[in-house]
């Protein structure tokens, strides 16, 4: 990371510094905050977790080679530099938004209620034809993962891509504080953590926080055929620019063609120029992503000849509409997280197999005191989508099935993970196209790791 000393850093977290004065100048490697990562130089940040203090482990970083300690703790008498602070947490983004301020780097702020992970996988593939690009690792898109990421950036990257992720109000301003965005990309306006927002006026409202802190000069880009964005009009004197399938919008498609799981084809036009692409991920939705990618990159700078090559050069991650194919089975692990439209899309990508389609769909979390009836509606869907099996795991999870069954489809529930995983091998069929789809703390993913090895 770019220089940072001991005397900067205590600045900038309103800390008080206990060590060696000569110590002072020194800068630091890098921060962390998980003890197995620590390297030589780096600065230990103590996080109090729900089950692990990291106060405990300053003592075994400090002899790994850590130069110095945040610590909520006095240390008492002691030999480690530690900067002594109110609250780490705090401290950690403090940090984060001192160190942004100092970077020149173009930064992409993505938030939104679906597909913000796919839509910064694709803005960063686009980007990296011209930059070079840092992007948010995993899901490090909150208020500890995101000063992680800027902590990241060094002097070699031209661009940071970075997802930004909430579940409360509040949660965004603060996040922006520290990202202080370029360039605001905003996906759609869903239904996820109803819970807490109430409302898709409610997750409007949080989302758009993202604009609090912008810097002055500031590109917004959003959803133009979401009814809730396109009602942003101006913000801060910025007149945003809008991706979607209407022609209205500055970035457009049309000529959009399915090759079933093999991915979507399409023409892109922005402004006065147009070209034709092929997103080699599957799903009506990635259309989307790949014109939100076109228009990021026209805004800085890209011909459309990069623009074509970044979203043709796209691959799956983990967990995100990753197709994985076995001797027995098709399988699209989409199982990182789901909400009702999330879900939806997904199916929809399973309802473009040419074999036999299965749905293996877990409970969504989150959603607030219509969580049955979300759950319900989802099954509804699948069986419109003439999903041929439909398998349903978890509490919640009952509703849909009986959505499912409602209308006519073939569909079973189990209560855990394990039950149908002792059932699977009598479930499916060699060739069947399987969708694994659920909110993340489920973790579905044994489920694909199990599929991956069935021989059927």
């Amino acid at each position: 990371m770019k220089n940072m000393s001991l005397k900067e850093i205590a600045l900038a977290v309103d800390g008080q510094y206990f060590g060696d004065d000569a110590s002072l100048a020194q800068c630091v490697t890098g921060v962390t905050i998980d003890s197995r990562k620590v390297e030589v130089g780096c600065l230990f940040v103590a996080i109090k977790g729900e089950r692990v203090d990291g106060h405990t482990f300053i003592p075994a970083v400090m002899e790994k080679g850590a130069l110095c300690a945040l610590s909520e703790q006095s240390l008492g008498n002691t030999d480690c530099p530690y900067i002594l602070v109110k609250s780490c947490k705090q401290a950690l983004k403090d940090l984060a938004e001192h160190y942004r301020k100092a970077l020149d780097i173009k930064v992409v702020g993505i938030t939104g209620s679906v597909g913000k992970t796919s839509t910064k996988e694709m803005i960063a593939s686009v980007l990296s034809q011209k930059y070079n690009v840092l992007k948010t690792a995993g899901n490090f898109n909150n208020e500890i993962g995101l000063p992680l990421t800027i902590f990241n950036i060094r002097d070699c990257h031209e661009v940071a891509v970075l997802e930004m992720g909430i579940s409360n109000f509040g949660e965004m301003h603060r996040l922006t504080k520290m990202a202080r965005p370029d360039v605001c990309v905003i996906t759609n306006i869903g239904l996820c953590h109803l819970e807490n927002l109430g409302d898709r006026d409610g997750i409007l409202k949080a989302k758009t926080e993202m604009f609090d802190y912008m810097q002055p000069d500031a590109k917004i880009i959003l959803n133009g055929d979401d009814d809730k964005l396109i009602t942003v009009k101006e913000v801060k004197g910025i007149t945003p620019k809008y991706f979607g399938l209407s022609t209205k919008c500055d970035a457009n498609a049309d000529n959009i063609q399915s090759l079933s799981l093999k991915g979507t084809s399409c023409e892109i036009s922005l402004g006065d120029k147009s070209f034709g692409a092929t997103i080699k991920i599957p799903g009506h939705h990635m259309v989307y992503n790949a014109l939100a990618g076109a228009l990021v990159g026209q805004e800085l700078g890209l011909t459309p000849d990069e623009i074509k090559a970044g979203i043709e050069a796209l691959v799956p991650v983990s967990g995100r509409n990753n197709l994985i194919e076995t001797d027995s089975l098709m399988i699209i692990d989409d199982c990182y997280n789901a909400n009702p439209v999330s879900t939806k899309a997904s199916l929809d990508v399973l309802a473009l197999a040419d074999s036999r389609k299965v749905a293996i769909l877990g409970d969504m979390f989150e959603l607030g005191e219509n969580e049955k009836e979300l759950h319900f509606g989802v099954g509804e869907y699948a069986a419109q989508k003439s999903i041929d099996f439909i398998i349903c795991i978890g509490a919640l999870s009952l509703n849909t099935a009986r959505g499912a069954e409602s209308n006519g489809a073939n569909s079973l529930h189990f209560k855990t993970k394990a039950d149908f995983l002792l059932e699977a091998k009598t479930i499916l069929q060699k060739g069947d196209a399987v969708l694994v789809k659920a909110s993340n703390g489920m973790a579905f993913s044994e489920i694909v790791e199990n599929l991956k090895q069935l021989k059927l």
